[in-house]
């Protein structure tokens, strides 16, 4: 019976170290995230991933941080700064950060690294993507069906492929459903103004078009107040920004930055990091329609249609193009 009693106390310390062990890895685990110019606060980009990232802070107990960029050549001495204090992973929030994220990889071959939306082959870094031509193509059908004037606009931030990649998939998904609409295009050239989203914004519903999708960062957050102003209605990305103007937002373009970030930090959290090329679709739930928006301000038919294409795009039946030039 003691020889019982003694088994039982060594196993209930043994549970206790290994969980106070737990406990000790759990807090020593820091991951940090680099901002884009943007920072946060745009109310989409930025703030996509920081929700990931406190989403692993509430369900992992892990410690993160940020450093919002100034400007482009803070990108590596903030993602160096993390490196340098021991972090176990650090985030660069967009593809602006591709150089910097090789050079600074490179430099910690120790420190985990995670990119999003651009890629770097390297072993110490995960790199993350999406198909964003899908989810504005499926944004393009609402913008479609839902245009009384059959005249609709795009803002773009700073005019690079990525970008060009909403513009592509939002002009398909328009033209899939109403062959007729003129699609007016504008780029802000930056991704941190809102008033000149605002302004370009005006100028194209002074054109005449009465719904607005934007790629534009903090710019879009103009974008979404002139159509406020005018009465108008605006198609938000990347983050649901209907609280922004509720009544003139139709839906968002939703891209998971939030989910790849968590996803990414747990895996490394668990051991089962794998460097390399990760890429988010319709088929992943990486992109697609803010629905609880789009059910309230459009029609059944138009979610139906909507549903539609989806499917089609995930069967291969549609493949969408990532390029202006595709569209016909």
């Amino acid at each position: 019976m003691k020889k019982l009693s003694l088994l039982l106390a060594v196993v209930l310390v043994l549970t206790f170290v290994i969980g106070l062990g737990s406990a000790v890895l759990a807090d020593d685990f820091k991951v940090g995230m680099v901002t884009d110019v943007g920072g946060l606060g745009d109310q989409s980009f930025n703030d996509a991933a920081w929700r990931g990232l406190e989403q692993a802070r509430d369900e992992l107990g892990i410690e993160i941080n940020v450093i919002e960029s100034g400007n482009m050549t803070d990108y590596v001495p903030n993602l160096r700064s993390f490196a340098d204090q021991g972090y176990d992973m650090v985030w660069a929030i967009g593809f602006l950060m591709t150089d910097a994220v090789d050079r600074v990889a490179g430099q910690y071959p120790d420190i985990t690294f995670g990119l999003i939306d651009a890629v770097v082959d390297k072993p110490n870094v995960a790199s993350v993507t999406f198909k964003e031509e899908e989810g504005s193509f499926l944004v393009g059908v609402v913008a479609g069906m839902m245009t009384k004037v059959d005249k609709v606009g795009y803002i773009g931030g700073m005019e690079m492929p990525l970008i060009k990649k909403f513009e592509a998939g939002f002009k398909a998904g328009v033209k899939a459903v109403n062959s007729k609409a003129q699609i007016l295009t504008g780029y802000t050239g930056a991704f941190d103004d809102p008033q000149a989203g605002k302004e370009l914004a005006f100028t194209q519903f002074s054109q005449g078009a009465d719904i607005i999708y934007h790629a534009s960062g903090a710019c879009g957050i103009g974008v979404i107040k002139a159509a406020e102003e005018r009465g108008k209605y605006a198609i938000g990305v990347d983050s649901p920004q209907y609280h922004l103007a509720p009544d003139n937002v139709l839906t968002s373009m939703t891209k998971r930055v939030d989910v790849a970030v968590y996803n990414e930090v747990k895996a490394l959290y668990e051991g089962k990091f794998e460097a390399g090329h990760k890429i988010y679709g319709l088929e992943e739930d990486g992109v697609g329609v803010y629905r609880p928006q789009a059910e309230k301000m459009t029609s059944p038919e138009v979610m139906n249609k909507v549903d539609e294409y989806r499917q089609k795009i995930i069967n291969g039946e549609i493949t969408v193009p990532t390029t202006p030039e595709e569209v016909k």
